[in-house]
């Protein structure tokens, strides 16, 4: 059974924070996201329609923003507190999407981090605070990733997480102007009982 209103929230652990990305974080999203094209662009999606393109910030936001109205996804900025800052700085996003209720209570996560700040370890934290999120606030029971075998960072993320290997998937998305093999991680929330982030904290000490 799916919850009340899912949207908004923000999510803290240490400096960083997961929060609903907005319309006035475009020029801060842009300048990240420009430096960090090339390093983003074999991973990118893309759009399969002949002509057809990606929206822009404007209408990525409207979509995203519509969708968790909708109780399907959880668009989160990754941002970071850092001392020469007034307020934490984006170095990344995150989206929970194609949430399923009822009998599935199941959604797919994916994210991408700024090249200065990988590393760090922000990806996998970020990723179990979100599905922590879902297990333990929403009652979701699988989370699910997708990444390219050539994506080495993506793959010792949920190498890192204890994600499940459940095998590879032929030609499952349209990334970067082709139709691209990804293989598939998940967990499910027994699991993790203790929470992934408390976990994955404990593994890093």
């Amino acid at each position: 059974m799916r919850p009340g209103p899912i949207w908004p929230v923000k999510l803290e652990c240490g400096d960083l924070v997961l929060r609903p990305i907005r319309y006035r974080d475009k020029k801060e999203w842009t300048q990240v996201r420009a430096r960090n094209n090339e390093w983003l662009a074999p991973w990118e999606a893309s759009n399969p329609i002949p002509g057809g393109g990606l929206p822009d910030y404007r209408q990525m936001v409207r979509s995203l923003k519509a969708q968790a109205a909708q109780g399907t996804a959880l668009p989160f900025l990754i941002t970071e507190r850092t001392p020469s800052a007034s307020a934490p700085v984006i170095v990344g996003q995150l989206t929970v999407s194609s949430i399923v209720w009822g009998s599935a209570m199941m959604a797919t996560l994916g994210y991408w981090v700024d090249r200065e700040r990988a590393g760090h370890g922000i990806a996998p934290t970020a990723v179990a605070m979100a599905t922590d999120h879902c297990f333990q606030a929403l009652g979701l029971h699988r989370m699910e990733i997708n990444i390219r075998p050539e994506n080495g960072p993506s793959l010792r993320v949920v190498e890192k997480l204890g994600f499940r290997d459940e095998g590879y998937r032929p030609r499952y998305l349209h990334i970067n102007g082709e139709w691209a093999d990804h293989r598939t991680f998940a967990l499910t929330a027994e699991e993790v009982p203790e929470g992934l982030l408390t976990r994955w904290l404990a593994s890093r000490t």
